[in-house]
């Protein structure tokens, strides 16, 4: 059972003149113990809330967050503490809690409300998807005002709380960013044409099935900020995305063509590197392609590969089992950090193909890579192609250890392949990959996170591209 966190106290208004007297702050030790004896002060003895202690797990829990706040002295005139709510491991669910201000400090004006800001921007920094608070019934208009809404109302020691969060629209910006203008962009090709954008029964899929041949083709462009970084890292992650968009497709990948441009011959070397070492680690030839100096630096790669069954990204149904498949060995790509997570670059050329061969061997009804929009926004978009709703049950999802949540939920794994097939009956496997069931295709028109409680919170849409369904469903 999880504990209920309690969040009372603090003034209501913002004075600027006064605030220029204070600031918040991350806690010291000894702040710490100072935070604690307000606590006792107000919730023991002014308020009654405890009889003699107000002191819990979450005080012992090392990773629980104080922010304090302290005058120009640096006496602490309040406090508050947030930590993640489940014991053992941080999936990116916390609650604020303990908020209290001084009795003498209460007219220095809206010390209450910047430590609940601090405590939201904290939160935010660190990856959290869901945080929470209940608060004293009395402190509703309060949190309301600082925009966070209420989702139900308890009663803590007889006395009437509101159980408060704070919204949290990560994943739905990433996608707005990311994918949200496409439906309006290339949608006018499958309007027109039917058998465009891969014709009946696939669409938004990670390749193109050339009708009338076993050929899939797919294409993919690095973004130019990441060339102009890293050029070398950016040739290989060419040669990867479209790797594993072919292994999305169930084809074995054949060969590869690029188009790059650079303003330098030099800098162009760079990115040929990159892209020879990615071809060489997964065994492709590169078949030809494009070269054009004295202009900002550009890559593309196409890349073409073979099956006569490919898989399609649309071909969930209601009730289907959503698994993800990710290889979690490797770390953050420096310079990259909680935004590209790096797998394969220590991989043998035979760990990568047998990554690569997973959907084609199993054979699901409905597969996606994890691309740019995260493990979330990526089944969002295999929803969206079947024509569904998707609960996604956060704790059954593979991480690598001691990864901020968030961050893992957002970025591009390296390795990772979104399956759905009929509940049981899943047939990813992989020796050098984790797989496991993580939710379920439903009814519904939304992407919703299932926590330990039982609890959904809505994460995003099921139409993060505005392409529709496969099967216009």
């Amino acid at each position: 059972m999880f504990e209920v966190p309690i969040i009372t106290g603090g003034p209501r208004r913002s004075h600027p003149a006064a605030q220029a007297e204070w600031r918040i702050e991350r806690a010291t030790p000894q702040q710490v113990e100072d935070y604690r004896a307000i606590r006792r002060d107000v919730f023991i003895a002014e308020q009654g809330i405890f009889d003699a202690d107000d002191s819990d797990r979450i005080d012992d829990d090392p990773r629980t967050t104080v922010l304090v706040c302290v005058d120009r002295e640096g006496t602490v005139l309040g406090g508050v503490r947030l930590a993640p709510a489940v014991e053992g491991r941080d999936i990116g669910w916390w609650t604020g809690s303990r908020l209290v201000v001084r009795r003498d400090a209460r007219g220095a004006g809206g010390i209450g409300s910047a430590l609940v800001r601090e405590a939201c921007a904290t939160a935010l920094a660190s990856g959290v998807l869901r945080f929470e608070a209940t608060v004293q019934e009395r402190n509703e208009p309060l949190f309301l005002h600082l925009g966070w809404h209420t989702w139900g109302r308890t009663a803590v020691g007889g006395v009437p709380h509101v159980r408060m969060r704070w919204p949290i629209d990560r994943v739905q910006r990433l996608l707005q960013a990311t994918k949200g203008p496409i439906g309006d962009l290339i949608g006018t090709f499958r309007r027109d044409d039917p058998s465009s954008l891969g014709g009946a029964g696939f669409v938004g899929d990670d390749g193109a099935h050339l009708p009338g041949t076993d050929v899939i083709a797919a294409c993919d462009a690095i973004l130019p900020a990441m060339v102009e970084r890293d050029p070398e890292w950016a040739g290989w992650c060419a040669v990867l995305v479209n790797v594993n968009d072919l292994s999305a497709m169930g084809a074995k990948p054949v060969g590869l063509l690029d188009s790059v441009a650079a303003p330098t011959a030099s800098f162009a070397r760079r990115i040929l590197a990159g892209l020879r070492s990615g071809a060489d680690a997964w065994g492709l030839p590169i078949l030809g392609g494009h070269t054009q100096l004295g202009v900002a630096s550009t890559l593309s790669v196409t890349a073409l590969g073979r099956t006569k069954r490919p898989v399609p990204g649309g071909g969930g149904r209601l009730g289907d089992a959503l698994s993800l498949t990710v290889d979690l060995r490797g770390g953050w790509r420096r310079g990259f950090e909680g935004r590209q997570w790096d797998t394969t670059s220590a991989r043998s050329r035979a760990e990568l193909r047998e990554l690569g061969s997973t959907v084609r061997r199993a054979r699901p009804a409905a597969a996606k890579d994890v691309s740019m929009g995260g493990i979330v926004g990526s089944a969002a978009m295999l929803a969206e192609a079947s024509g569904a709703g998707l609960a996604i049950d956060v704790a059954a999802i593979p991480a690598p250890a001691d990864v901020t949540f968030g961050d893992w939920l957002t970025c591009f794994p390296g390795f990772g392949m979104l399956t759905s097939d009929r509940p049981g009956h899943s047939r990813m496997t992989s020796e050098i990959a984790d797989t496991a069931v993580i939710g379920a295709l439903t009814a519904t028109t939304d992407v919703t996170l299932r926590w330990p409680d039982d609890v959904e919170t809505f994460v995003c849409t099921t139409s993060p591209t505005g392409l529709g369904s496969a099967f216009g469903r």
